[in-house]
């Protein structure tokens, strides 16, 4: 088979909805779950590479790369949230937060820019360019998604439940382990805000463009129906 982009895209999603509906189900596939989680964020950088190296990135193929990666970070918290181990608002704040920058994306395309990167993109500020679209930026915040899922597993694996690999913690050892995933799962929707600032700060123009021209028609319209009447 041809790997393409877009497949393993397609590949990673199906990889990740695998991991979380094995999470629950016992540690022994708790476990499966955690490296299952691991090969999803492999592939989230393999598509990349993919496209760079055979030179098939495509806004189309970008876009696709973007609902992967909101279904997958999506599906997780709302499980974790589910068994209680995250907030309901993690899942909220991440679909919020997805919703309100994909919005913008697609005004900046509808007005011919691009949404992602190249000399027609929609974040011009090199500041912008570097918080979202830039190798460390993209790369660090994979990795803390790796992470936080990981770490999640891993505690429901080891610690949580009547099946626990490890048993006899003491409270204040249970104590440090939900701290760990409070810090991580908080720095982790920390930084997605913070990936988030440029393309709301910069793609507001684009709200602005599309509301300025229909505002002109109505008093168009509203000048004209003045003329009739009179």
């Amino acid at each position: 088979m041809h790997w393409t982009p877009n497949r393993v895209t397609c590949l990673r999603v199906v990889v990740g909805f695998a991991a979380v509906f094995l999470f629950g189900r016992g540690p022994w596939l708790n476990l499966s779950a955690v490296a299952l989680t691991v090969a999803c964020i492999g592939l989230d950088a393999l598509d990349g590479h993919i496209a760079r190296r055979k030179n098939l990135a495509t806004p189309v193929g970008a876009q696709i790369d973007i609902l992967g990666d909101r279904m997958i970070e999506n599906v997780y918290f709302t499980y974790f949230a589910v068994v209680g181990m995250v907030s309901w608002w993690l899942p909220v704040f991440f679909f919020a937060r997805g919703a309100a920058t994909d919005f913008l994306r697609g005004l900046a395309l509808k007005a011919g820019y691009s949404g992602w990167g190249g000399a027609n993109a929609m974040l011009q500020t090199w500041w912008g360019r570097s918080m979202v679209g830039s190798r460390w930026s993209r790369g660090l915040y994979a990795a803390m998604k790796c992470m936080c899922f990981c770490y999640l597993g891993l505690e429901l694996a080891l610690t949580r439940g009547p099946v626990a690999l490890i048993g006899g913690l003491t409270p204040g050892m249970h104590t440090a382990i939900r701290n760990g995933a409070i810090a991580l799962t908080s720095a982790t929707a920390a930084f997605c805000f913070v990936r988030a600032i440029p393309v709301l700060v910069e793609g507001w123009q684009f709200i602005a463009e599309s509301v300025a021209p229909a505002a002109t028609a109505k008093m168009a319209v509203a000048k004209v129906s003045v003329r009739k009447t009179a």
